[in-house]
């Protein structure tokens, strides 16, 4: 006789749920288990980019750790929101649309790489934290931004000279680095 899917799955990866029950068999009790699947029957799919065939057209996927990345690809998850623009500040929205397609399409460094105002942000911020680094131990260079930092001149001088203007992202991560 073939062995049974969960015959196989017992060898390979055994199961963290076990429920068992017990039979009388021939007078002998005999402790019978029952498989534990989970079957998840929803509508999620919101508001779809392309037209889904109807609920009850759907097939069942079986999902595990092997092939999540694999079936999230598949489905197409997406979410197209607008939010409050806290780089701002000045009350408008921001427009954000976001793909994912594996699980790590939710971790925050994925997601800042898709946000393009938060892209440009962590760039100026990563910019800024090798420029800390080279500061380190470098007394004429920490002297000469401090200068810069006090100066309204020269920073706007320093602005020109870089096409930087006071209203960039450049002033909002400079000012907002120190509070981690």
């Amino acid at each position: 006789m073939p062995e049974s899917v969960y015959d196989k799955k017992k060898r390979v990866r055994p199961p963290r749920v076990n429920i068992t029950y017990d039979v009388e068999l021939g007078g002998a009790q005999v402790a019978k288990e029952l498989p534990f699947v989970v079957g998840v029957v929803s509508d999620l799919s919101g508001h779809p980019a392309e037209a889904l065939p109807k609920l009850k057209d759907r097939k069942f996927t079986e999902i595990d750790r092997d092939n999540f990345d694999d079936v999230m690809k598949s489905m197409k998850p997406r979410l197209d929101i607008k939010v409050d623009n806290a780089l701002v500040g000045d009350g408008s929205e921001l427009k954000v649309e976001l793909a994912f397609s594996k699980l790590e399409d939710f971790s925050p460094d994925a997601l800042v790489e898709k946000v393009e105002p938060l892209r440009k942000l962590m760039e100026v911020r990563s910019k800024l934290k090798d420029l800390q680094s080279r500061t380190e131990g470098n007394d004429r260079l920490e002297e000469l931004l401090d200068a810069v930092i006090e100066s309204p001149e020269l920073r706007a001088k320093l602005g020109a000279a870089t096409g930087v203007g006071a209203g960039d992202a450049g002033d909002d991560a400079a000012s907002s680095d120190g509070e981690e």
